[in-house]
């Protein structure tokens, strides 16, 4: 039986962030560093934490999972931009465009339930330091990330096969730069509410959960950072969860504007703003806020680069 595609087009055309040639070569350059730089940075983490023997802690395990799904998730839809910008063509066939929308809301998902896992990680060292080796053993991390990248891909494979159930009668330009899930939907001329119904609920549980999870830990972690009798240890430790908690509010405070908040109260542009805060922003400022401020991963770092290469025969 011959498969026919349901979907009433071919392939879509991404109008990306702008159609002026001027605009169009400095976003360029701005994006090819922004990636350059969230993908350097994230791999010399990933290079470090291995290298580095002390660095073998349930925390470094957790920012090299971090690290992986950050280069993926801006390499889902950056690469795809920078194509455009240059080479003119902005169409992407229909089954490139769900194959983005499937891995984009399955990096987007892991760097929610990540991001949890490790707010539940410092909450155990800081508030149970004594149980911490017995709590957070190899076997627990591995189940850890083996549950988030479960759950992350099944949320993304629920709403991608949803997707393919839609007709979109000759509507073929998408008003952003990569295969949006929310941009789909209004695009599609058959009944959404089956998809918007998943978004609301499958989606949600993604979303809160993690979010809900990361307060109730840092809730915790700032209790006993208040039983804390030295001044400068406070301020350490504040200034710490501070950074954390600032990227924590830039991932989850657009994913929530753009995706659970009604599209009266904001344009396209403003939500296709706050997609390039989460998208390609925050992945570039993790390798800093996670890892720069740290002494040991500092030290990591540095003997990366200043190493030298051995070479045996």
């Amino acid at each position: 039986m011959e498969e026919r595609n349901q979907s009433g087009v071919s392939e879509f055309i991404l109008l990306g962030l702008s159609d002026e040639p001027e605009q169009e070569r400095i976003l360029f350059f701005l994006f090819l560093f922004m990636y350059m730089v969230s993908g350097l940075g994230n791999l010399f983490i990933m290079l470090a934490i291995c290298s580095d023997l002390r660095l073998r802690t349930p925390m470094y395990f957790f920012l090299i999972n971090l690290s992986l799904v950050d280069i993926c998730f801006t390499s889902t839809t950056v690469p795809k931009m920078l194509n455009n910008f240059i080479s003119k063509n902005r169409t992407i066939p229909y089954a490139g465009c769900l194959t983005q929308a499937f891995f984009f809301l399955w990096f987007a998902g892991m760097d929610g339930v990540l991001l949890t896992t490790m707010a539940y990680d410092r909450y155990v060292a800081v508030c149970a330091p004594l149980h911490y080796n017995t709590i957070m053993t190899p076997k627990v991390c591995a189940l850890l990330i083996g549950v988030s990248w479960f759950w992350a891909c099944s949320n993304a494979v629920t709403h991608t096969i949803l997707l393919t159930r839609l007709s979109f009668c000759g509507h073929s330009e998408i008003p952003h730069f990569f295969c949006d899930l929310s941009r789909l939907l209004k695009m599609a001329c058959s009944d959404t509410f089956i998809n918007e119904l998943m978004i609301y609920t499958m989606g949600s549980l993604t979303t809160f959960l993690p979010l809900i999870g990361i307060l109730i830990s840092y809730f915790h972690i700032f209790m006993a950072i208040l039983k804390i009798s030295s001044v400068s240890g406070k301020q350490k430790a504040f200034s710490t969860c501070g950074s954390h908690l600032t990227v924590l509010c830039l991932f989850y405070g657009t994913v929530i504007a753009v995706y659970f908040s009604p599209t009266s109260t904001h344009t396209a542009q403003q939500d296709t703003a706050a997609t390039v805060m989460y998208t390609v922003v925050t992945p570039m400022l993790n390798p800093f806020i996670y890892s720069l401020r740290n002494k040991d991963m500092k030290g990591a770092l540095r003997m990366l680069i200043t190493r030298k290469p051995r070479f045996t025969l």
